[in-house]
């Protein structure tokens, strides 16, 4: 695909949401920005009519950039600089074949995500929702032997569903924990990685969920991992076994697990990201052996600032000429 250079005057940049207040000043300071008021998404009549104006588009994870949408895009648009690392909600293809250029922010949140997965890993596995609400109804009334007795992580088995730069950070901190890690990944590590994690690799997904005490999903979306925890893959894990999801909901088949969940053949969940968005299985959310998140695993406000400014260098490079360090190429996501 060719694309033509930006010249170097300054570009409308259109916002679909609020940033943190420094990215927004430093927006405003190099391009002429439309910087969203009120912190909600766009709505499609919003989204039709800035794709339509812009120069450059920043959307979020919440902003649907299909390729209806990018057919209604103007003339002027080359450029979506999307917040976040994520893009299973932009038509890639779409925009390449219309000379748009997709630039991600990679490598942020690896820390952010990889310390909340762990987060609530002790969250299930130690019960801390349950004896935190305990106390906050004030019904505690002593230390008992058997009282909200959960499991030790040391020695148990943790398999990572995706090995990038998440998953390899939060095999990382299991190794401290002692837990014995595995995974599964389209490709193995080299063997030095492996080593490093003390990390055993499972060509087989079935095999590999069958014999696992935790299952960690830190793959992306895509069309070949949609529901790759199927009804079927469920059923293969032990009854005594968690599952820990801070990657992206559609992976899971979120009815089967309810149904798993609810009949015992699954010991518990930590969810921070759910299928259909924000429209929680309210099954769900009554099991006191689930804990779920709203989608914050990467809520910092360091991680925010750096997605920020990553932002800010894809579109300067562009402004300048250049392609954007972060841009993303169709079917290499």
């Amino acid at each position: 695909m060719e694309t033509s250079p930006m010249p170097s005057d300054r570009l409308n940049v259109i916002v679909t949401r609020r940033l943190p207040e420094p990215i927004e000043a430093r927006l405003k300071e190099l391009f002429d920005v439309q910087l969203r008021e009120v912190d909600t998404p766009m709505s499609r009549i919003e989204l039709v009519a800035a794709v339509a104006e812009a120069d450059v588009l920043v959307p979020t994870i919440t902003d649907v950039i299909d390729a209806s949408l990018l057919e209604q895009a103007g003339p002027s648009l080359r450029l979506i600089a999307n917040f976040g690392s994520g893009v299973d909600h932009i038509d890639t293809d779409t925009a390449w074949q219309r000379g748009i250029l997709v630039a991600n922010t990679p490598g942020v949140t690896t820390d952010d995500v990889s310390d909340m997965t762990m987060a609530l890993i002790m969250a299930v596995t130690r019960r801390i929702p349950e004896g935190l609400a305990l106390m906050q109804s004030g019904a505690w009334t002593g230390w008992s032997p058997n009282a909200l007795l959960g499991g030790r992580l040391a020695g148990r088995r943790l398999g990572i569903l995706g090995m990038g730069r998440i998953g390899l950070a939060v095999a990382k901190r299991a190794k401290v924990f002692r837990m014995q890690v595995h995974y599964h990944n389209r490709r193995q590590l080299r063997d030095e990685i492996e080593q490093e994690v003390s990390a055993t690799y499972w060509e087989s997904l079935d095999q590999m969920v069958a014999r696992m005490d935790i299952l960690s999903i830190n793959c992306p979306h895509t069309p070949s991992t949609f529901h790759l925890l199927n009804a079927r893959r469920l059923k293969l894990m032990k009854p005594s076994a968690v599952i820990i999801n801070t990657s992206r909901g559609e992976v899971i088949d979120e009815n089967a697990l309810t149904r798993m969940l609810r009949g015992g053949n699954l010991a518990g969940a930590g969810l921070d990201v759910y299928e259909h968005g924000t429209q929680i299985n309210p099954r769900l959310q009554k099991m006191n052996n689930v804990v779920m998140l709203p989608h914050m695993g990467s809520a910092t406000v360091e991680g925010r600032i750096e997605m920020g400014e990553k932002v800010l260098i894809n579109i300067k490079t562009f402004a300048d000429g250049h392609r954007p360090p972060d841009q993303v190429v169709p079917g290499t996501f």
